[in-house]
């Protein structure tokens, strides 16, 4: 079902829109700033039961001081397994079991290291804007092609695709400002 009304046509590009909006701050979430965050191990996989899963299927993670995540694994015998996986990961932590909970400190960042995580989060948002375009473009090409709306409809539709469009990318900028702060809070 294609939908054949300007309203239909901006809820589309406004869905499309907030979807790489939530997409980018997902992305977000996984850069590590100064601060503990469990989001951070979102992108670890874990070999178990043979498969390679999420970690957040084999372990519940958690953020008790700034400079510290706690993994508990939910089953004891992939302690090991849990920490070479995080070992592993490109993150550089290095993890330490102690029983049957793994402790994750996070080194202090270096001014270097910050500089490459901002200019990482300018990338995730470039992808995060470049998608939202992408809709803002999906959503005229469908406007032009409706028949039977006058040239003021089409118009006003376009409009509020631009309007939409705006938005979107003013709330991923406003995530940028507030990650880099966040990142380069010493």
């Amino acid at each position: 079902m294609s939908p054949s009304s300007i309203p239909d046509l901006v809820k589309q590009a406004r869905e499309q829109m907030h979807k790489a909006v939530e997409s980018t701050k997902r992305e977000f979430a996984t850069v590590r700033s100064g601060k503990a965050s469990s989001s951070l191990l979102d992108t670890v996989r874990v070999e178990a039961y043979g498969s390679s899963v999420p970690l957040s299927q084999v372990a519940m993670v958690a953020a008790p001081e700034p400079r510290l995540l706690t993994v508990q694994p939910f089953d004891k015998s992939l302690a090991q397994t849990i920490e070479k996986a995080i070992r592993d990961s490109d993150l550089g932590l290095n993890p330490a079991s102690q029983g049957n909970l793994i402790r994750v400190p996070l080194p202090p960042l270096s001014q270097e290291r910050r500089k490459e995580l901002v200019k990482l989060i300018h990338k995730l948002a470039e992808e995060g804007r470049i998608a939202v375009r992408h809709a803002r473009t999906d959503g005229m090409a469908k406007l032009k092609k409706l028949e039977h709306i006058s040239e003021d409809d089409k118009s006003r539709g376009e409009k509020d695709v631009q309007k939409l469009t705006d938005e979107h990318i003013k709330q991923i900028d406003n995530l940028i400002h507030a990650k880099e702060a966040e990142i380069m809070e010493v």
